[in-house]
């Protein structure tokens, strides 16, 4: 039996979210990921410093141009930069 688009996505997107699951943000506050404008970012870095996913959580953020938040351990201008090249 062949995929179909639609089922290939779905299968996509649950694989996907698998991750999310183990994130260990998904168990903490999440306010401390999304920091008001010049707050601290130091305990969600602290955070994702322990966590399994880190990885696939900054290639999420990376894939979906995530402009807000700790993802992966960086920032939303830490990301960019990466993406230039810079870090």
């Amino acid at each position: 039996m062949s995929l179909v688009p639609n089922d290939f996505d779905e299968l996509f997107d649950a694989v996907e979210e698998q991750w999310q699951e183990r994130a260990l943000c998904a168990q903490t506050d999440p306010e401390a990921f999304f920091p008001e404008k010049g707050g601290s970012t130091r305990e969600a870095k602290r955070i994702c410093q322990g966590c399994e996913v880190k990885p696939e959580c900054l290639e999420f953020a990376l894939h979906n141009d995530e402009r807000f938040g700790i993802w992966g351990g960086l920032s939303e201008r830490e990301r960019r930069r990466l993406k230039r090249g810079i870090i």
